[in-house]
């Protein structure tokens, strides 16, 4: 049953890596999964917050950190070192037949903290604006996947892996959702006095 399901794993991790390879993708995946290229809109829900919702605005953002820090201890520092699972970009008897776009981590590779981290953050936002931005769910869950699936791309992750990542993202930023949801329950914007 492992079995089938790593080679089912490989074979899903081949049918994007390679069987979607072009040259505007191998341009534009590294740039998605990049940090650095999110940055302005992590700057943008930081001043979104405070203008928006004042002393509530940074509890919002105490709980997004909060959030995205026990994502990614469960994911990088438990989850991974339990099951010790080597990269595709890694793994000896594997790594020949994959395009690497970016630079092979050493760490290992499931679960993906870069989906999960993103998963956990766009469920908490969503939990957060929902009720107030419906454009919310799907705007959060399309980020997070893209993200998730430019790691598979780029040839460090294996579609397994992101879909762990994405859940365990999902249900942590859902359960802090729900934490926050129960401390401020009636979130509403501070209207600006001119």
């Amino acid at each position: 049953m492992i079995d089938q399901l790593i080679s089912f794993d490989q074979d899903a991790f081949l049918a994007i890596n390679q069987g979607l390879s072009n040259a505007f993708f191998d341009w534009l995946m590294p740039i998605l999964r990049n940090r650095y290229t999110w940055a302005p809109l992590y700057l943008f829900i930081i001043i979104f917050c405070i203008r928006n919702y004042k002393k509530n605005g940074l509890y919002i953002i105490a709980f997004l950190l909060i959030t995205f820090g026990i994502t990614d201890h469960v994911s990088s520092s438990i989850i991974k070192k339990s099951v010790e699972r080597v990269r595709p970009c890694r793994d000896v008897e594997f790594k020949d037949q994959v395009n690497v776009l970016v630079r092979c981590s050493g760490g290992y590779s499931f679960t993906s903290s870069h989906a999960a981290n993103h998963f956990a953050i766009a469920v908490a936002l969503i939990m957060v604006f929902y009720r107030r931005w419906k454009h919310i769910l799907w705007l959060g869950l399309s980020w997070a996947a893209v993200i998730s699936f430019a790691q598979v791309y780029v040839g460090v992750h294996y579609p397994l892996d992101i879909i762990g990542g994405a859940l365990l993202g999902s249900t942590i930023g859902y359960l802090t959702g729900l934490g926050f949801r129960y401390l401020i329950p009636n979130l509403t914007p501070v209207k600006n006095e001119a």
